[in-house]
């Protein structure tokens, strides 16, 4: 039984020796033609590329600075900017909170990039303070919801008015009727707004009520500038 056994799996090996070796000596045979219908190309009709002036990811991704107002001829430099060269890492820009310790967080989640900073002194010892800052914006509005929050602090008092910045969806700027004790003294006025993943804060401080008219085109010649 054993040999019975064994000679048919020697006859199976053999067998299969013997079909393979017939198998490879044969010529390939020829695979049949793909048949699918031709592919029309489409023509060649892609827009131009944007020029630097018209990118707009270009300009945000330059210089910062170049972004601000530029200060206005009769003006004097404002000493009490923070910034000696106009820029604002995540440290300096959250030293200007009442609380940094807790902005520094804040910002960190708000996936902060980096802010600009400009300001100068007008007639009337009126003084004025821009701040433009950039958010990465890979998980969230963070430009948007910072306009949105310096909008509804503004608003938190009953002794200010308020109207749109041109040109912006949302952006606002106020003026506060009174002397603003979390200011120093003086009266104040402020805009927010944003564009993108920037966000402009605008301050202007006089020792009397400040004009809506000059906030207002302070505010729309900066948010065009964006």
């Amino acid at each position: 039984m054993r040999r019975l056994t064994l000679a048919v799996a020697l006859g199976l090996v053999a067998g299969a020796c013997a079909g393979y070796l017939v198998q490879a000596g044969r010529a390939p045979d020829k695979l049949p033609p793909l048949s699918q219908p031709s592919l029309a190309q489409a023509p060649d009709h892609a827009p131009e590329r944007l020029s630097a002036a018209q990118d707009h990811q270009v300009k945000v991704d330059g210089d910062l600075r170049k972004l601000l107002l530029k200060r206005p001829d009769g003006t004097r430099a404002n000493p009490a900017i923070e910034s000696d060269d106009g820029r604002l890492d995540l440290s300096a820009y959250a030293e200007l909170y009442t609380k940094p310790d807790g902005a520094f967080r804040n910002l960190v989640g708000d996936e902060f990039r980096r802010a600009a900073i400009t300001g100068w002194i007008e007639s009337g010892n009126r003084r004025v303070e821009i701040r433009l800052i950039q958010y990465r914006q890979v998980e969230s509005q963070s430009a948007q919801e910072a306009a949105f929050d310096g909008r509804s602090f503004a608003a938190d008092d009953a002794h200010t008015r308020s109207w749109p910045v041109p040109g912006t969806g949302d952006g606002e700027f106020f003026v506060h009727d009174r002397p603003e004790s979390r200011f120093g003294s003086g009266y104040v006025a402020e805009a927010h707004a944003y564009r993108g993943d920037i966000a402009m804060e605008m301050w202007v401080w006089g020792t009397k009520p400040v004009s809506p008219a000059r906030v207002r085109e302070l505010a729309r010649a900066q948010m065009e500038r964006l």
